[in-house]
Parts: C-alpha cells; sequence; structure tokens
C-alpha cells in the first residue's frame, strides 16, 4: 500500500513540475510565467520530497523533508515577488491583453500625493 501512495505522490508530483515547465514556455507574460513556476514548482518538489521520505520512513528523512517543504514555501513566493517587482520597474511589458494594471495606478497615486 505505501509503495503505491510513493508511486502516486511521485507521479503527482512530476505531473506538476511538467506543468511548471510548460507553464514557462507558453504563458505570455514574465508575471504570469513566474506565477506557474513558482505555484506549480513548489507543489511538485513538495509532493516529491514527501514521497522520498515515506519512502525511506526514517525519522532523520523526514524531519528534512519537513524543513525542506518549510524552507520552499517560506522563500518562493518572496523570491518571486521580488522577481516580478524587478521584471515590472526595469520596464518588462506586460501582455496586451493586461486589463489592469494596479502597480502603475499606485505610483500615479504615490506621484500626485508628494506634488
Amino acid at each position: 500500500m505505501i509503495e503505491l501512495l510513493i508511486s502516486l505522490l511521485l507521479i503527482a508530483g512530476g505531473a506538476f513540475a511538467a506543468v511548471a515547465g510548460l507553464g514557462l514556455l507558453r504563458l505570455p507574460d514574465v508575471l504570469i510565467r513566474m506565477h506557474a513556476s513558482t505555484k506549480a514548482g513548489t507543489l511538485g518538489v513538495g509532493l516529491i520530497v514527501i514521497a522520498v521520505a515515506a519512502h525511506k520512513g526514517d525519522l532523520l528523512v523526514t524531519s528534512k523533508a519537513v524543513l525542506i517543504i518549510i524552507f520552499l514555501l517560506l522563500t518562493a513566493p518572496v523570491a518571486a515577488h521580488l522577481i516580478g517587482r524587478a521584471a515590472y520597474r526595469s520596464g518588462t511589458p506586460l501582455w496586451q491583453r493586461t486589463v489592469i494594471d494596479e502597480a502603475r495606478q499606485q505610483s500615479h497615486v504615490n506621484d500626485q500625493a508628494t506634488s
């Protein structure tokens, strides 16, 4: 039974990692690409790490797996936010079908407040 669970976790983790890679290739905008890679990539790696911990069944490996998942959940959103912010501030064009640009609206509000 544990082998079936490990197999399902590995397949699901690999599928999410593949979706993240596909998102990097196919999505139109750097911000949308980042979203896909961060969400799907983190979930994929997390599932694979859980599968490894379940396969080993050792307390040391399980504690390392928990620490890896916590580290991923803490660092991936922060890194994605900083990369997206840097891309936006450097003038990377948004997707032509982007309707709302809240960052530009916020910068205009800040510019008017300081004037």
